[in-house]
Parts: structure tokens; C-alpha cells; sequence
């Protein structure tokens, strides 16, 4: 017979359902922030330049890139940390992922060769 997730929660011990409901809300979904940042698809959409129809597609997806998650978070005002855990060390955040590179402006003076590499003039 199946039973309801809140009896489950409910016989469990106090200060294991606080683990449990703390780690739920680790594992909030792009749905979820939005609707905690008190934002609309539309007006986020609007924010990232896109139509309603992108939010609702990037929502949905379970794979995408750093800088269109990275994009997302932010125009809610929010800031994306990527963060590795390994056992027996302490967390490692990486930076400079998803993060948009300025382009590169060549030195005054000089042009790129036919294999790329910069050519004095």
C-alpha cells in the first residue's frame, strides 16, 4: 500500500526531518528561485532579452551551459558559485567558468601569421 510523504516525514526523527527539509532545499529547481525571487517567466524574459517561451524551455532542461545558468541567476540578482566537494577536503569554489571573456585586442603593431601566432609589424 503506498503511503504519503508526509506520514513518512512525520515518523521520522525531529532532527533527521530537519536534515531532510534542509537538504530539499538545497535541491531547488530554476522554477523554484524564480518563484522565490518573486519573478515572472515574463519578467524575466524580459531582463535576458529572450520570449517567455526560452524561460519556460531553460526551466525545463536538466543540462545547459554555465554562463546561460550564470545568466539566469543574476538578472534575479542572485550570484552563481560552482563548487567542488571531494572527500576529506574542503570545499573548492572554481571561478571563471560560464564567465564571458572579453575579446582578446592584439598589441598595436602587430598581425596575426597564417598559423595564428602574433607577427611583429
Amino acid at each position: 500500500m503506498a503511503r504519503k510523504l508526509d506520514d513518512l516525514m512525520a515518523a521520522l526523527p525531529a532532527q533527521r526531518r530537519e536534515r531532510v527539509e534542509k537538504r530539499a532545499m538545497e535541491l531547488a529547481t530554476l522554477k523554484d528561485l524564480r518563484v522565490a525571487a518573486e519573478q515572472t517567466q515574463e519578467n524575466l524574459a524580459e531582463a535576458l532579452g529572450v520570449g517567455q517561451d526560452t524561460i519556460s524551455r531553460l526551466e525545463k532542461r536538466s543540462d545547459m551551459l554555465l554562463s546561460t545558468l550564470r545568466h539566469y541567476v543574476e538578472s534575479m540578482g542572485g550570484k552563481l558559485e560552482l563548487v567542488a566537494q571531494f572527500p576529506n577536503r574542503p570545499p573548492v569554489v572554481i571561478e571563471h567558468l560560464g564567465v564571458e571573456k572579453a575579446p582578446r585586442r592584439r598589441a598595436s603593431g602587430t598581425r596575426s601569421g597564417s598559423n595564428g601566432a602574433p607577427v611583429l609589424a
